[in-house]
C-alpha cells in the first residue's frame, strides 16, 4: 500500500497538449501519406526488401543468423535482455562473431552497441548487466552498453520507490535490432518468452543502409544521454554530459531533445537531397531513354514502391512525433476505411479514444484476454493488473454501446492456450480496398505510458505493392484468427469479475501500466 502512496505526487495526469495535424491526407493513391515527410525522413525502398515474420521462433532464429553474419555493426535497443539459456545463446553468438572479426583482421571493424533500460535491466542479482559484462571485459574497444535512466525518477522518489515499482515512472521502451544494413522492427524484447510463446509482430527491412544509418544514429543519441555500463558493473555518464537524475532536469532534457532532433532533422535533410537527386536523375534518364532507346536505362535504380517513416515519441524530451502522426491518421481516416488496431495492453489515451469514437472509419481493435495478458498470474499487486485491464475494456465497451457504435467499433480478444499476447500496431485499409496500404509497427501501445512516460519508436510502412500488402493482410488475419468478438455477455463470465478495490484504484494508477 505504501508503494502506491509514494506515487501520489505523480497521480494527477498533466493536461495533454493536442497539436494540430500537420496537414490533411491527400486524396490520391496509397501514397497519400507523403505529408508524414514534413515531420520525419522518408525512406523509399523496394517492397522486395521487406519481410513480415509471424512467430517468436522465427524472430529468434533470425536474430542469431543476423548476429553471426554481421561484419560492420550490431545495434540492439530493447527494454531488457533476459537471463535464461536462450538469451545466453544470443550473447554467445555475439561473442563468437566478435572473436571471428578480431581473428580475421587483427583489429576488428565490427562494433556492437546495446541500449537497454536502466531500472528494468538492473532488476535482481542476475540481470541484463551481468549477462553483458563478460562481453565488455573481453571486447572493451568494440562493445558499448548504454542504460537509459528516465529523468523523472530522481530525488526522494528514487530513494523510496522499490525495485519493479520504479519501472512505472518511465522506461526505454524502443525495440530495434540492426545488423549491418538489415533492420528488424518489433515490439518484442530480448527475453525467452518473446522467443517462444509470447506473440508479437516483427518486420525485417533488408539491405536498407539509409534506414540502418538512421536507427544507428538514434540509438547512439539516446546512448549518449544514458549511463554507460563499465566492466566492474558500475555505471557512469560520458564526460561533460548532464546526469539524468543527479543533474539539472531541464538542462538534461534539453540536451536529449537536441541530440535526438539532430538525428531526425539531419536524416530528413539527407533524404530530401537524395530524393531531389534521384528525381533529377530519373528525369534525365527518361529523357535519354526517349532519345537513345533502352541502353540509357541500365544504371537506373527501380522506382521505390514502399516508403518507411520512423515515428519517435519521447515526451520527457518534448518530442511528440508519433502521437501527432497517429492522431492525424485516426482523424483523417475516411468513411468506410477500416483500421485494425492491436495492443497487448488496452489502455488507450483519452485523445485516441475520443478519435476512435468520434470519427468515421470502421475499427477492429484486438486486445489480450485476461489469460494471455503478460501480467496474468503475477504475484502481489501486479496480479490484479489483468483485472484492471478488464475494467478499462468494459468501460470503453460501455461507451461504444452508449453511443450506438457497436457496428463501427468492434473489440476482439486474443486467446491462445499456453501463450501470452504482446502485439501492437495498426493496419489501414482504404475505403473499397481488401488489402492494407499502411501499417504501424514498433514499440508503442497507444496508451498513456507510450505517449507520456516512455521512449518509443515505430515505423509507418506505406506500400503500393500488392504482394507486400498481401503479406501485411495475412499477418493481420493470422492474429485476428485467434480472437473472439467482445459482447456484453463477455463481461458476465466468472473470470471477468473485477473486485471493488481494483475498480477504485484503477483510475488512479492506469497511467502507470
Amino acid at each position: 500500500r505504501s508503494s502506491w502512496l509514494l506515487l501520489a505526487p505523480l497521480l494527477t495526469p498533466p493536461v495533454p497538449v493536442i497539436t494540430a495535424p500537420p496537414c490533411s491526407l491527400c486524396p490520391e493513391g496509397a501514397h497519400r501519406f507523403q505529408w508524414i515527410r514534413n515531420l520525419v525522413p522518408e525512406f523509399g525502398i523496394s517492397s522486395s526488401h521487406v519481410k513480415v515474420l509471424s512467430s517468436p521462433a522465427e524472430f529468434y532464429e533470425l536474430l542469431k543468423v543476423q548476429i553471426k553474419t554481421a561484419k560492420q555493426r550490431v545495434v540492439m535497443a530493447s527494454l531488457y535482455l533476459g537471463t535464461g539459456l536462450l538469451e545466453q545463446e544470443l550473447v554467445d553468438c555475439l561473442e563468437e562473431t566478435l572473436e571471428k572479426s578480431l581473428q580475421a583482421k587483427g583489429s576488428s571493424n565490427l562494433r556492437v552497441s546495446i541500449l537497454l533500460d536502466y531500472t528494468r535491466g538492473s532488476r535482481g542479482r542476475k540481470n541484463s548487466r551481468t549477462m553483458l559484462i563478460p562481453l565488455l571485459q573481453r571486447f572493451p574497444e568494440q562493445v558499448r552498453v548504454s542504460l537509459f535512466h528516465t529523468p523523472n525518477l530522481r530525488g526522494l522518489l528514487r530513494l523510496l520507490i522499490p525495485e519493479r515499482f520504479n519501472e512505472t515512472i518511465g522506461l526505454q521502451h524502443i525495440k530495434v535490432y540492426l545488423f549491418d544494413d538489415n533492420v528488424i522492427l518489433s515490439g518484442a524484447n530480448l527475453s525467452d518468452l518473446y522467443f517462444t510463446n509470447r506473440q508479437d509482430r516483427y518486420v525485417l527491412l533488408q539491405d536498407s543502409p539509409e534506414i540502418a544509418d538512421f536507427f544507428t544514429e538514434l540509438v547512439d543519441a539516446i546512448g549518449d544521454v544514458s549511463l554507460q555500463l563499465q566492466q566492474d558493473d558500475t555505471v557512469q555518464m560520458m564526460e561533460g554530459m548532464v546526469h539524468p537524475y543527479q543533474g539539472d532536469k531541464m538542462a538534461y532534457c534539453e540536451i536529449a531533445n537536441r541530440r535526438v532532433m539532430e538525428v531526425i532533422n539531419s536524416a530528413r535533410t539527407r533524404q530530401e537531397l537524395l530524393h531531389a537527386k534521384t528525381f533529377h536523375s530519373s528525369q534525365q534518364g527518361s529523357s535519354l531513354l526517349s532519345q537513345q532507346g533502352s541502353h540509357a536505362s541500365g544504371g537506373l535504380k527501380p522506382e521505390p514502391d514502399t516508403w518507411v517513416y520512423p515515428l519517435i515519441q519521447m515526451k520527457p524530451f518534448g518530442i511528440q512525433i508519433d502521437e501527432m502522426v497517429t492522431e492525424t491518421l485516426l482523424t483523417e481516416a475516411e468513411r468506410d476505411a477500416r483500421i485494425y488496431l492491436t495492443t497487448g495492453y488496452f489502455n488507450l489515451t483519452q485523445a485516441y479514444m475520443d478519435l476512435i469514437l468520434g470519427t468515421r472509419a470502421e475499427y477492429r481493435i484486438l486486445l489480450a484476454s485476461p489469460e494471455v495478458n503478460g501480467f496474468f498470474g503475477a504475484k502481489g499487486v501486479a496480479g490484479a493488473i489483468p483485472a484492471a485491464y478488464v475494467y478499462i475494456e468494459h468501460q470503453f465497451y460501455s461507451e461504444v454501446c452508449y453511443l450506438h457504435q457497436q457496428e463501427r467499433v468492434q473489440l476482439q480478444e486474443y486467446s491462445r492456450a499456453g501463450w501470452t499476447f504482446h502485439a501492437k500496431g495498426l493496419w489501414l485499409y482504404l475505403a473499397g480496398s481488401d488489402l492494407p496500404c499502411l501499417t504501424l509497427i514498433g514499440s508503442p501501445n497507444f496508451g498513456y505510458r507510450s505517449v507520456h512516460r516512455d521512449l518509443e519508436a515505430q515505423v509507418a510502412i506505406v506500400t503500393e505493392n500488392k504482394a507486400l500488402q498481401q503479406q501485411l493482410h495475412q499477418e493481420q488475419e493470422q492474429l485476428y484468427l485467434c480472437s473472439g468478438v467482445v459482447s456484453s455477455s463477455t463481461f458476465e463470465q466468472p473470470n471477468r469479475y473485477v473486485k471493488l478495490w481494483v475498480k477504485l484504484v484503477t483510475p488512479l494508477i492506469k497511467n502507470f501500466f
